[in-house]
């Protein structure tokens, strides 16, 4: 029996972007053209590979298991052309990246500059949301994501993890004393996101498991950036994600207060649609995302918190 190649990547492409619009406008195909050649496959194996409905695409049993024996084989295959086209040209082309809407709050400008500086052909396009990014429909390179990826068709590469810590300001510390234990942070103004009363519970994971704080402050902020800098204010102490608060630690702008006790862990991942196939100018910036937040402290693994008394 012989199967068209063409059509077998065509039907990674479908499946990868979950609908005949969106991988043929890939293509480069009318999306009738798309649907009439995965029909024309279909028919060539005796199988039907794709359910579909007027709202979404599905696999079949059939289609799950032929996309997962082809969609290796698929890129293996595209990466040697681009291989070849590329010779040993030096990254090049845009990189379109979805981040949060505060990215660059904590993820310094000056880093972008040093890796534009060492890639002068790339040119970097950030699409930044609170929302989850569409990376087919925004024609998105790359994304940067806390929390688990569900999407089964994409490729998440973990940078490590980040965690929510207390910290204060030296100065709030000097004039209202450093709470040694838990139940000392009563007593302390905290800072907080607005709750339905006047108190606020936090739930911190110890050593000997979730403990639970209520706390009181006399500032509220919906926002978690606008709350880093109230702590930074002096204005009580905040729990916050390590992510944001790591490199004000580390200028001693902000103190960590009862060391090892914080929020639940969260992983961080860079997002993609395929291992393989990925454009130069997209591999160096992700290697680049990666190594400089964990060398920044952005991220990192975190241990088993020590316990802390009552």
């Amino acid at each position: 029996m012989m199967v068209d190649l063409n059509y077998v990547a065509l039907f990674v492409q479908v499946v990868r972007a979950g609908s005949f619009a969106l991988a043929a406008r890939r293509a480069g195909i009318p999306a009738n053209t798309a649907s009439r050649r995965i029909q024309q496959l279909e028919q060539e194996l005796g199988l039907r590979l794709l359910h579909r409905s007027t709202r979404r695409l599905t696999l079949t049993d059939a289609g799950e298991a032929f996309y997962a024996r082809c969609a290796d084989q698929v890129e293996t295959l595209a990466e040697a052309a681009q291989e070849l086209a590329e010779g040993s040209q030096s990254p090049s082309g845009k990189v379109r990246v979805a981040a949060a809407a505060d990215f660059f709050n904590w993820f310094q400008l000056d880093w972008v500059k040093e890796f534009l500086a060492a890639h002068p052909k790339v040119r970097l396009e950030f699409v930044l949301s609170d929302s989850r990014s569409d990376l087919v429909g925004e024609s998105i390179d790359v994304a940067i994501r806390a929390g688990k990826v569900t999407e089964p068709t994409l490729v998440a590469r973990r940078i490590g993890s980040s965690r929510t810590s207390l910290v204060a300001s030296p100065a709030y510390l000097v004039a209202r004393g450093t709470p040694a234990t838990l139940a000392e942070l009563s007593a302390h103004d905290c800072i907080a996101m607005p709750g339905v009363s006047g108190r606020t519970l936090w739930r911190l994971e110890s050593r000997q498991g979730v403990v639970e704080a209520n706390v009181t402050g006399r500032f509220y902020a919906n926002s978690a950036q606008v709350l880093v800098k109230a702590a930074l204010a002096g204005l009580g102490i905040a729990l916050l994600p390590d992510i944001m608060t790591s490199h004000h630690v580390r200028a001693g702008e902000l103190t960590e207060v009862l060391t090892g006790l914080g929020g639940t862990s969260f992983d961080v991942y860079l997002v993609y649609l395929s291992r393989r196939q990925l454009p130069r100018a997209v591999s160096a910036f992700i290697e680049f995302a990666m190594t400089r937040m964990v060398a920044e402290g952005l991220v990192g693994p975190h241990a088993i918190a020590p316990r802390v008394d009552e």
